[in-house]
């Protein structure tokens, strides 16, 4: 029997080192899910919606180097989007199958048709469409390379009724190519790096996501120029470990040393980050930034000088153009505040909170505490993202994942199902919001079907915290944030998994272990503070206004209590403040 262009996908995908396909099948896709079932070399990961797909096959890409996705015509496809988006910006290679319906009946308002061109063009860096077999080989090869060379989505959309047709072998290569060059500025560029390092004495560091891999030649750079080193959330897990000149993160979700650091230098040296908030840079330094991305460079901040390289291309022949410097004044003091800063952070850590008011910070360092070295930690978007930033440590075996540059709600559970498959020796924790967990809450019936034992703290502040944050801080009362929730753990138990609700300050620890303990999937529904704030670094004298401005709003229409109840809950925050 002739081969059909389905099982040619199949095989093309297994070459590639694809080891499944995050679906729900369905119609145009049938004939997909048959060849992988005969194939039996690739997995088809059921999932029940597919955003909840494109999410965990992003994260796998992250971890592993390359997965894939797939939805069916139409409305299939189309919740496939927000997970591309997501994996498209945080530079994960995923092949994206949008299935479609019948060539034949293409501009003709067909049942479900979608113009995939159209619908995935901002959210990939290869998209295309396939509609003879002669086509589609060649398109596949193509969408594989640029997902691999190009770090983001490729998109190939695949009607119905190709998948049946007999394929067709290509003359062209079906080899898959992923060549690591070399990058590193000019002899002449880094002569002007190495004689500006040392010029000036009070140097800080700052590095991103394109630092992970040069840990040894940042933490080296570092102590040869004894300065600061400052990192973003995506940097932190590849930075901050075994690092003694290391400040913290800066940003809204950071801490006030690392902003500090960077605020208070002559030289700012920005390392493999597109850091996007531009009111967190200094503008009273020179800035030098290293990328090799040279498109990114001065778009977040006034560079003086931009230079095209890897960090660790970089770094390593940098070093030898440089002598040690003596003068250890500026690192000391910065060190020193940041000593002051982690000593702060401990507060709300032995202040355990109330009944049904746990401080999340306690929740945050808990987890740290108990959780594997190298565990991989998935965290929501909003409140659950400052605890994990502020309080989940590197070990330098750790890894973090997240919707940095998307921003996307939900990410977390569906994260984690991608990371638990990809690295099955590994421990998953996935720290959700009852907000984000509660948008894709089907999901966890995928988590129970492929026993995946992965560990969901359930930071449950009954509202959406970081929402009611940022409408305080524009003096804004809170209106429409709060959340009635099911109770998760009843429902983590209907699907089939342990499900643990803590609500007592004092059970925390007892039951954090416990479910780290257990060897299957766990949820563990935690009744946090609804009240507690988190800090940005810089605290603009607008924002302080518009919190006292909405406070005094919700005091007049009669919401006296949940003003003391703020209060309460932050009263070292406002301390710190007045």
């Amino acid at each position: 029997m002739a081969k059909k262009v389905a099982d040619q996908l199949v095989e093309m995908l297994v070459n590639a080192g694809i080891n499944r396909i995050y679906a729900v099948t369905g119609d145009s896709l049938n004939e997909v899910n048959d060849a992988v079932r005969r194939n039996g070399q690739i997995q088809w990961i059921h999932v029940r919606h597919e955003e909840a797909g494109a999410f965990a096959a992003g994260a796998e890409a992250q971890l592993n180097g390359l997965a894939c996705c797939a939805g069916s015509s139409g409305p299939g496809h189309i919740h496939l989007v927000n997970g591309l988006y997501d994996a498209h910006r945080s530079g994960a290679p995923v092949i994206a199958i949008a299935s479609t319906c019948m060539s034949t009946e293409f501009g003709s308002e067909f049942f479900q048709e979608t113009n995939t061109v159209k619908l995935f063009d901002d959210c990939s860096g290869y998209n295309q469409i396939a509609t003879t077999p002669a086509q589609f080989p060649r398109m596949l090869q193509a969408a594989i390379q640029h997902a691999l060379i190009k770090k983001g989505v490729s998109v190939i959309g695949l009607p119905g009724d190709l998948t049946k047709m007999d394929a067709e072998e290509i003359l062209t290569s079906t080899q898959n190519y992923s060549p690591v060059p070399e990058v590193r500025p000019s002899q002449d560029d880094m002569k002007i790096l190495a004689a500006l390092l040392e010029k000036y004495n009070r140097i800080t560091i700052f590095c991103g996501i394109g630092a992970s891999g040069a840990h040894d030649e940042v933490v080296a750079l570092s102590q040869r120029l004894h300065a600061p080193v400052g990192y973003s959330f995506r940097g932190k897990m590849s930075i901050q470990y075994d690092n003694p000149n290391e400040v913290g993160m800066t940003g809204l979700l950071g801490l006030p040393s690392a902003f500090h650091a960077m605020n208070e230098c002559e030289l700012l040296l920005l390392l493999g980050t597109d850091f996007p908030y531009t009111q967190f840079m200094p503008v009273e330094c020179k800035i030098v930034q290293l990328d090799t991305h040279p498109e990114f460079i001065g778009r977040r901040a006034k560079v003086d000088v931009g230079l095209c390289g890897s960090v660790g291309d970089t770094l390593r022949a940098l070093l030898p153009m440089l002598a040690q410097k003596t003068d250890d004044t500026f690192l000391r003091s910065q060190l020193k505040f940041y000593d002051e800063v982690k000593s702060r952070l401990q507060t709300y850590v032995s202040d355990r909170g109330q009944k049904e008011k746990i401080h999340p910070e306690f929740v945050a360092d808990m987890v740290n505490q108990v959780a594997a070295d190298d565990a991989i930690f998935t965290v929501d978007t909003g409140m659950s993202c400052v605890w994990g930033a502020r309080y989940i440590q590197a070990t330098g075996c750790r890894e973090l994942l997240g919707s940095f540059n998307h921003g996307s709600m939900a990410n977390a559970m569906p994260q984690a199902i991608g990371a638990a498959l990809a690295c099955p020796g590994r421990q998953v924790v996935a720290l959700c919001g009852d907000g984000g967990l509660s948008m894709l809450l089907g999901d966890l019936a995928t988590i129970t079907q492929y026993k995946l034992p992965v560990k969901i703290i359930v930071f449950n502040n009954r509202s959406l915290g970081m929402v009611k944050l940022e409408m305080e801080v524009a003096g804004i009362p809170d209106w429409q944030t709060d959340l009635y929730d099911p109770d998760f753990a009843m429902i983590a138990q209907a699907m089939g998994m342990k499900g643990m609700t803590v609500k007592n300050p004092d059970e925390t620890e007892q039951v954090i272990k416990e479910a780290f303990l257990y060897k299957g999937p766990v949820l563990v529904n935690v009744f946090t503070d609804p009240n507690a704030l988190a800090m940005p670094p810089k605290v603009e004298f607008e924002q302080l206004k518009g919190m006292m401005l909405s406070m005094s709003k919700m005091v007049l229409n009669g919401r006296m209590d949940e003003v003391m109840d703020t209060l309460k809950a932050n009263y070292k925050h406002m301390k710190e403040l007045i």
